[in-house]
């Protein structure tokens, strides 16, 4: 049985990398109580808060904390007639935050998400952990057995090309979770008391060509490198699908990152995931998208970007198309998304206008 560290008051405070280049990303629907525990890791950064659900209800943040908040009223006021490219009443709401952010780096983390701790009983800065994979490169191109070559303690094993050592910049840390797994509802459903106890020293760059299930509690990427592609798609109030939007965001992002040369890397660091959700709502919002999703991932694994697609606003543009033309013939719902993508972009470089056009070039 692994606990959340409970006692983060005592853990020692360490320089705050980057403090004054990146945003932390909270979605929610209640009080931000948790951030107590978190307060030795976050409170030196920024916060920005997207308050999901009723606008008129006051979401308490504890004291101390810098951040700006903002709900459905604030959403639409700013976006106007674009905000309909931003969900509602799902967490697919966090990425207006990265939106309207205006810092290099985003982290972003659900509020049922608390401190784990290592296998030595320390409290783990799942921060500091993400902002380490960000800064050191990645290597798509080729497995290094010894998974991040860039860690302390790791190298490139033997055979490992010395052409392809340099690696490439790094737009997306994936981070892990202890406790409660991130399942689908059938999992959930027939494995109501399984927790996952692993803690898996390790970090590794998911190799070009290969796709994966991005879990959006525990995130950190790239803003400038990525940004405008981690569009959560539309979830939740209104729509015929939901618990899919970090999934989409995750599966967009690779192929634009393998096209332009950039890095994901997924393992360290955890959370402690503490809280399950109801496996019967979940199937309830997943059923179309289990059936879905067995021709959203041939889509995905056979996208082809063009050459002329030099930025990531271009390549997401690019997509949206495709998403229209391929997977609309699956459901109308494909339609609406692949023209809320691109709204997205327009909305995204609306509120983001100096080089817009040159972020995310290809490497």
């Amino acid at each position: 049985m692994v606990e959340p560290a409970t006692d983060t008051k005592s853990a020692v405070r360490t320089v705050a990398l980057l403090k004054d280049e990146l945003d932390i990303v909270i979605p929610t629907i209640r009080n931000l109580d948790f951030l107590e525990m978190w307060r030795p890791f976050f409170e030196p950064y920024h916060l920005i808060i997207v308050q999901d659900g009723d606008p008129t209800k006051t979401i308490k943040v504890p004291d101390g904390f810098d951040y700006e908040l903002y709900n459905r009223n604030d959403i639409n006021k700013i976006l106007g007639p674009k905000a309909s490219c931003i969900s509602f009443k799902d967490s697919a709401c966090r990425c207006f935050g990265y939106m309207v952010s205006k810092k290099k780096y985003i982290f972003t983390i659900d509020d049922d998400c608390f401190v784990a701790k290592d296998p030595t009983g320390k409290a783990i800065n799942a921060l500091e952990q993400h902002i380490k994979n960000l800064l050191c490169p990645s290597t798509p191109f080729f497995f290094n057995t010894l998974y991040d070559p860039f860690r302390e303690g790791a190298d490139f094993v033997r055979g490992y090309p010395f052409s392809l050592r340099e690696g490439v910049p790094t737009a997306v840390s994936h981070g892990l979770w202890l406790n409660i797994p991130d399942y689908d509802a059938p999992t959930q459903l027939v494995k109501p008391l399984e927790r996952n106890t692993r803690y898996v020293d390790a970090v590794m760059t998911i190799p070009k060509g290969t796709l994966f299930p991005m879990c959006g509690m525990n995130l950190a990427f790239h803003r400038e490198l990525i940004g405008p592609a981690m569009y959560f798609g539309l979830m939740g109030d209104g729509q015929p699908i939901g618990r899919y939007d970090d999934m989409w965001a995750g599966w967009c992002i690779k192929v634009i990152c393998d096209h332009l040369g950039l890095g994901v890397k997924t393992g360290l660091p955890y959370i402690y995931h503490s809280k399950a959700s109801n496996p019967f709502v979940n199937l309830r919002k997943e059923y179309k998208g289990i059936f879905w999703q067995e021709e959203i991932i041939p889509f995905f694994q056979a996208v082809s970007l063009p050459k002329d697609c030099t930025t990531v606003q271009k390549c997401y543009i690019e997509l949206a198309k495709m998403v229209k033309d391929k997977l609309g013939k699956i459901d109308p719902y494909f339609d609406k998304l692949a023209d809320a993508m691109v709204t997205w972009i327009d909305a995204w470089d609306e509120l983001n206008p100096t080089g817009a056009a040159n972020k995310g070039k290809k490497a």
